[in-house]
């Protein structure tokens, strides 16, 4: 019976001695996630579109090894999540393009650029057209060419799809391809590089534009003035059609939103994004 008691009563010991204990189950995190040693909270994080897969399974390695730590990942655009990080509704804010000059006046926030992606003009894979002149794509998104035909594809009328005002992806294709010129009001609005992945590959017709870390085999690149649109072109600078991708926080990020924006510079952050086809930079 002493046995028995004994035994019972080093049983409750250990598990006091776990219940108290900070130390996690499972296998180590690797060194670049022990940064998050220590930490718990909730971090939340929204905006950009095209930075959802990098943030989610960034979140996802982290709150594998430390589930005291809880990351939410949405979208909403490059504005939305400007404007939401900077009246103090999540922590940090992705954005396609630099924030700008009024913005950063009103909210004073601080950039962490960590990767560079280029924006593609994209089609269904049976469509024809895999290559246009800066002309034919300004005027086909400005409606002065409305028929594939006149672009050396099909006897169809082009269905255009473009983004809000809100979205990163749309003010760099407007500047840096279309010039700031004229966009059909014609065109289907699609709330994120998602959206427009689905919408594109729905329609034997569609003309739109996009991440290129976002292109798979449901759709197809165009390529511009002799140039593949490809992360490789974007990167070497023969592709101009180019932004960086960036990480926002009001003056000094929390702890938690600091360890995180290290971890996306870290070398298995980067790995990260490039895996999901972007060029990673150096530190964010």
């Amino acid at each position: 019976m002493s046995c028995v008691r004994t035994t019972s009563l080093l049983l409750v010991v250990l598990a006091l001695a776990a219940c108290g204990s900070d130390k996690r189950a499972g296998p180590a995190p690797s060194p670049d996630l022990l940064p998050f040693e220590g930490l718990e909270g909730t971090l939340d994080i929204a905006g950009g579109t095209a930075h959802i897969p990098v943030m989610e399974e960034a979140a996802k390695r982290i709150m594998t090894a430390f589930p005291r730590i809880r990351i939410t990942v949405g979208g909403g655009g490059s504005g939305i999540g400007i404007q939401k990080v900077g009246e103090g509704l999540i922590d940090i804010g992705n954005a396609g393009r630099p924030v700008k000059a009024k913005e950063q006046a009103k909210f004073e926030l601080t950039s962490y650029p960590f990767a560079i992606d280029g924006v593609a003009v994209v089609v269904h894979p049976s469509n024809s057209v895999r290559e246009l002149t800066t002309q034919q794509a300004r005027d086909a998104f400005a409606g002065k060419i409305t028929n594939w035909k006149d672009l050396g594809g099909a006897d169809a009328e082009i269905h255009l799809y473009g983004r809000d005002e809100a979205s990163g992806t749309r003010a760099v294709f407007w500047k840096k391809l279309l010039a700031k010129g004229a966009v059909a009001t014609s065109a289907n609005v699609v709330k994120s590089n998602g959206a427009m992945k689905t919408a594109i590959s729905k329609d034997e017709h569609g003309l739109g534009y996009m991440s290129i870390g976002r292109i798979d085999d449901t759709l197809a690149a165009v390529g511009l003035d002799g140039v593949a649109a490809t992360q490789e072109t974007a990167t070497d600078g023969t592709y101009v059609v180019t932004r960086r991708l960036f990480m926002n926080t009001r003056g000094k990020p929390s702890e938690l939103a600091q360890a995180f924006i290290d971890y996306i510079g870290s070398p298995e952050g980067r790995a990260i994004v490039a895996a999901q086809g972007y060029i990673p930079l150096a530190t964010p």
